[in-house]
C-alpha cells in the first residue's frame, strides 16, 4: 500500500504519538483543570506542555493565547463567528476550502459584507486585486496559507502588510502548512492562525487550535460554546481568562497528549528537514507524471512554490475511475473529486468533476512515488 493522502490526514502516526495517548489513558486519565488530585493534575500538565510545544513551533510568546479546538474548521468558525457581525466587511479569495466558505456564506446571509477576490488558475492571488478589495475597509481578511488542491503557497507576510495597512485583521487557514512549512506566526503577520492537529503536526483527529496574535483583543471575540471550564466556578458567566473563555467542556485530553507528542516529533525532526523531504517528493512526482501522455497537472510546476499536493487529470478519463483503479490495481491511495473546495476547482477549471490528488508526506519514500507514477502510467495505458 502506498499512502498518498497526507493532505487529508497524515498516516502512519509516529510511534511516540500512539504511546503518548496510551500513557495518558493509563497514567493521567483525569479531567484536566477540574480537580486537585494527582490524575487531574497530571492531565493538566500534559495539556499545558502541548500548549508550550505549539508555542515554540509557532513562535508564540504566550502559550495561553493558543486555544484548543476540535480541528481547523472549528478554529476558523471561532474566529469568524466570534469577531464578525452584521455590517462588518470580510475579504477572502476564490480558492478557499469549505471550512472558510461555508461559514462565510452563512454570515453573509446574516448581514456580513462578503467580498471574494478571484484567484488565478495556478492557485496564486493577484495582490493588486486584493488591495482594491481592501479599499472598502473590511474588518477581516481570510486566506489559506497553502491551497489543498493546487498546493500553491500564498505570500502571507505580504498579504498581512496590505491587510494591516487597511486596518483589518488577518485570519490564516494553516490546515495544510502547520508542521510542514515555517509557521512563525509573528513573522507571517497572522493575527489569527487556525491549525489542525491530524495533518502536518502528526497528531490524532479531533485536535487543532486557534492562535490569537498580539493585535487581537480577546475580549472582543465571542465564544462559540459556553459552559464549565474548571475556573471561576462560583460564577454562572463565562470567564474572560485565556484560554478558558474558548475552551468550555471537558478537553480532549488523550487527543491533546497525542498532539503534543506529534509536535515534539516535528520539532525534533525539524521543519526545514521535513520541508526538504517534501520538495524532493514533489519534484520526483512531477518528473514521473509529466512523462505520461494525457496527464495534466495543476498549480505551479515549481516544487518550492507549493506544498506536496499534486492534482492531476487525464484526458478522456474520469477521475473517479482513475482513483479506484490506482487503489485496487496498484495499492495507491489518493483522493479524487472536489476535496471540499469547489471554489478552487471553479478557479482552475476542474469543476464539477474535480481532480485526482496525490499528496505524499513525511513517511513517503521516493521509491513509493516512483511506483505510484508507474501505476498512473499503467492505468492510462
Amino acid at each position: 500500500m502506498i499512502y498518498l493522502d497526507y493532505a487529508a490526514t497524515s498516516w502512519p502516526k509516529p510511534p511516540q504519538v500512539l504511546q503518548a495517548m496510551i500513557e495518558f489513558l493509563q497514567e493521567a486519565g483525569g479531567n484536566a483543570g477540574r480537580a486537585g488530585h494527582r490524575l487531574s493534575t497530571a492531565a493538566g500538565r500534559i495539556v499545558y506542555e502541548t500548549r508550550e510545544a505549539l508555542a515554540t513551533l509557532f513562535g508564540v510568546a504566550d502559550p495561553l493565547r493558543i486555544v484548543f479546538t476540535h480541528n481547523a474548521t472549528h478554529a476558523l468558525n471561532l474566529a469568524l463567528r466570534g469577531l464578525l457581525h452584521p455590517g462588518d466587511g470580510v475579504v477572502t479569495t476564490g480558492m478557499e476550502h469549505n471550512a472558510v466558505m461555508r461559514p462565510l456564506r452563512a454570515l453573509a446571509r446574516e448581514g456580513v459584507r462578503l467580498t471574494i477576490v478571484a484567484g488565478q488558475d495556478d492557485g496564486t492571488l493577484d495582490l493588486a486585486a486584493l488591495q482594491r478589495a481592501l479599499n472598502m475597509r473590511p474588518r477581516m481578511v481570510v486566506v489559506s496559507h497553502a491551497n489543498n488542491v493546487t498546493g500553491t503557497i500564498l505570500p502571507v507576510a505580504a498579504i498581512a502588510q496590505l491587510t494591516h495597512a487597511a486596518g483589518a485583521l488577518l485570519l490564516v487557514d494553516a490546515a495544510q502548512t502547520a508542521g510542514v512549512l515555517d509557521c512563525d506566526v509573528p513573522v507571517l503577520g497572522a493575527d489569527l492562525f487556525a491549525f489542525t492537529g491530524h495533518k502536518g503536526l502528526c497528531g490524532p483527529p479531533g485536535t487543532g487550535g486557534l492562535v490569537l496574535g498580539e493585535r487581537v483583543d480577546a475580549d472582543a471575540i465571542q465564544p462559540l460554546v459556553c459552559g464549565g471550564t474548571g475556573s471561576r466556578s462560583e460564577s454562572e458567566e463565562q470567564p474572560d481568562d485565556l484560554p478558558d473563555k474558548f475552551e468550555a467542556g471537558t478537553p480532549n485530553g488523550v487527543g491533546i497528549a497525542g498532539l503534543g507528542a506529534g509536535v515534539r516529533f516535528v520539532l525534533e525532526r525539524g521543519v526545514a528537514t521535513i520541508r526538504a523531504h517534501e520538495v524532493a517528493l514533489t519534484t520526483r512526482l512531477f518528473d514521473g507524471l509529466r512523462a505520461i501522455p494525457g496527464v495534466r497537472l495543476y498549480g505551479s510546476l515549481i516544487p518550492a512554490a507549493r506544498t506536496a499536493v499534486v492534482s492531476l487529470t487525464v484526458e478522456g478519463r474520469a477521475v473517479s475511475d482513475l482513483g479506484q483503479r490506482l487503489d485496487t490495481e496498484h495499492g495507491v491511495l489518493c483522493r479524487v473529486g472536489l476535496h471540499c473546495a469547489p471554489a478552487t476547482h471553479r478557479t482552475i477549471g476542474t469543476f464539477p468533476a474535480g481532480t485526482v490528488r496525490m499528496a505524499p508526506g513525511l513517511f513517503t519514500t521516493l521509491d513509493e512515488v516512483d511506483r505510484a507514477t508507474e501505476g498512473v502510467a499503467k492505468v492510462c495505458g
